[in-house]
């Protein structure tokens, strides 16, 4: 079975993920305190990470993290670069997504709100195949 790690902060949208993702045979770890985002990476094989880009709430060595931060942070460790990142936002008007990308290190991105579940899931496979 594959894992995701989903790293996020929103209640409501972490039920929407346990239910779409647990119900397409995916493993889950949520979190969103980074020091133990980065054991868990460190313990365990996660194929996929999907981030949040707005975290309100997470931290790594006392240092507040947002998406943009944390995904580079994972990208540039050599022991986590192949994991691949799918960053959610709900700022689709204001983003330009090859450069977005580009500056975070993401492998794609994702606006919110997540209406079609099967494209989401086909994206998700993509990913995690790749």
């Amino acid at each position: 079975m594959k894992s995701i790690l989903i790293i996020e902060d929103d209640p409501i949208t972490i039920t929407l993920y346990k239910y779409i993702l647990k119900k397409a045979g995916y493993n889950l770890y949520i979190l969103e305190d980074g020091n133990e985002i980065m054991k868990l990476l460190g313990d365990t094989d996660v194929d996929l990470i999907i981030m949040d880009i707005s975290l309100k709430n997470t931290y790594l060595d006392d240092q507040k993290m947002d998406g943009v931060k944390f995904s580079k942070y994972i990208k540039c460790n050599p022991r986590f670069n192949s994991i691949p990142i799918i960053i959610v936002t709900a700022y689709s008007g204001k983003i330009k997504e090859e450069s977005f990308i580009k500056e975070n290190l993401a492998d794609k991105i994702i606006t919110k709100p997540i209406t079609d579940f099967n494209l989401f899931i086909n994206i998700i496979k993509e990913q995690i195949k790749n």
